[in-house]
């Protein structure tokens, strides 16, 4: 007999995107250059962004740059908004793209232009009875900001996104309840390029550059926190981490404390800072041997202190697994960060670990850890997907990954949990973010954009559109 689950009245279904990987109309509408704008398309991306001294220049000579198209929702937005309502979407999680707003980051005034067409997004979402859920930086930050400033490294970032903030808060505050700071803050400390804007110059500095820069994001959260809460008292506002629960590979106890380190610096830093309201212990040891030393100024962590988020968002995709002494060959790839291969998973074309039961186990670990309500805003599957001759995209494959998971948010909230909703990610395809590629595929719904960038962008549904139609028509009770 399969097992049903019972989710609240209340539960947020919906879907995920970010402005960068979908809008397109890179320079349309007064927008400014931006992060994802000089990032180049297929598996050299990650490469070169990993590097040390990305340039943040563009070279059409030698890449393609499919951000500045991507499935052009800027111009397609109430087409897609439409297929999300039939899918019965409560609510859809979309990022602002910054320099959409503020075209350098650093002016004093908007651009008309692009708050407008943010008012016209948003008025789609409520025609339709959706809530628009948004990350106000995703990974998208201004590429003037970047190159004269140094990103997140400069603290005068802080006055710019302060003032990027209450500028959204006062447009939008009739239209959006939900509200997300930073999108996978924690992954800077793996990755700093996409989320702190900088690509530090030797290995020497990355850390110190790294953490001083979350510094800054922490100061300018809180600050983000403070203003939605004076102009949107009703509104919700949260942090988004980037979680991957940590196994030790054996029960040996060098690798079970080398999987706790592990977990504590990437799972806990960040969400401590934010939801507490102060830095772990851990971290005075951590920054010691590390000779980390943070420039923090005269009421830096009072302000990190009156002012937590509501409640804590995460994406999930992926455990990981460690071990004290690995070798190349033991390594696995996955969501930005790599591990051992854990001989108990299997896992995607991506080489991302498929593990349903780890999301239950993230789920209590971090409601034991903070008690505060949590949002699943990115899970899925990247994958290979083939049209057949009638026109069908049969991704059974997808189906299962995203019951599993479902199933095991269903055991989290019978444990106890408190949790808001869920927001698949890449509810329609969209560029990779790590990849830049078009044939890494999430979505319910299948856009006619390839790698090369040919395409009509037409948008057809998968078998998953109406399976997942299903789910939330019922509640989660029929997956």
């Amino acid at each position: 007999m399969t097992k049903t689950y019972q989710f609240p009245e209340n539960f947020l279904w919906g879907g995920a995107t970010a402005a960068n990987q979908l809008e397109g109309a890179h320079l349309e509408g007064g927008k400014g250059m931006n992060l994802a704008d000089v990032m180049p398309g297929g598996k050299i991306r990650f490469k070169l962004i990993s590097q040390p001294g990305f340039d943040f220049e563009i070279d059409k000579n030698k890449y393609t740059y499919p951000n500045h198209d991507a499935i052009d929702f800027y111009h397609r937005y109430a087409e897609d908004i439409a297929l999300f309502a039939e899918m019965g979407f409560k609510t859809f999680r979309l990022s602002i793209a910054w320099s959409r707003i503020f075209p350098n980051g650093d002016e004093l005034e908007p651009n008309e232009e692009g708050l407008a067409f943010y008012d016209r997004v948003f008025d789609e979402c409520l025609k339709h009875g959706m809530e628009p859920l948004v990350t106000i930086s995703h990974y998208e930050m201004p590429l003037y900001l970047i190159k004269e400033y140094g990103g997140w490294r400069s603290r005068e970032v802080i006055t710019f996104f302060e003032r990027y903030a209450v500028t959204l808060f006062n447009r939008y505050k009739d239209k959006v309840k939900y509200w997300l700071t930073f999108n996978e803050i924690n992954g800077a400390t793996h990755m700093p390029i996409f989320s702190l804007g900088f690509s530090p110059a030797t290995e020497e500095v990355r850390l110190q550059e790294t953490f001083q820069g979350l510094h800054h994001q922490f100061v300018a959260s809180s600050l983000a926190v403070k203003a939605c809460h004076e102009i949107i008292p009703e509104a919700q506002i949260g942090c988004m981490l980037l979680y991957a629960p940590v196994y030790s590979f054996d029960a040996n106890p060098v690798n079970v404390l080398h999987a706790m380190k592990e977990e504590q610096l990437f799972n806990y830093i960040s969400g401590d800072v934010q939801v507490r309201g102060e830095y772990p212990a851990f971290t005075k040891r951590y920054f010691k041997e590390n000779n980390i030393q943070i420039d923090m100024q005269e009421g830096d962590l009072e302000t990190i202190k009156q002012y937590p988020v509501d409640f804590i968002s995460l994406s999930y995709y992926m455990s990981r697994t460690e071990k004290k002494e690995k070798t190349p060959e033991d390594t696995i790839e996955g969501n930005i960060m790599a591990g051992v291969k854990n001989p108990f998973l299997e896992a995607s074309d991506w080489g991302w670990e498929i593990d349903p039961i780890g999301l239950r186990i993230s789920l209590n670990q971090l409601y034991d850890r903070y008690r505060v309500p949590l949002f699943i805003v990115e899970n899925g599957l990247g994958a290979y997907d083939t049209v057949e001759e009638d026109g069908s995209i049969i991704d059974d494959y997808r189906i299962n990954y995203l019951r599993g998971h479902i199933e095991a948010m269903g055991e989290a909230i019978e444990d106890g949990v408190e949790l808001m909703g869920y927001t698949p990610w890449g509810c329609i395809d969209l560029v990779s973010a790590s990849t830049g590629e078009m044939s890494k595929r999430y979505g319910f719904i299948y856009v006619d954009k390839h790698d090369d960038g040919s395409g009509t962008l037409e948008r057809k549904k998968k078998k998953s559109f109406g399976w997942y139609q299903n789910v939330i028509s019922t509640n989660g009770k029929e997956l």
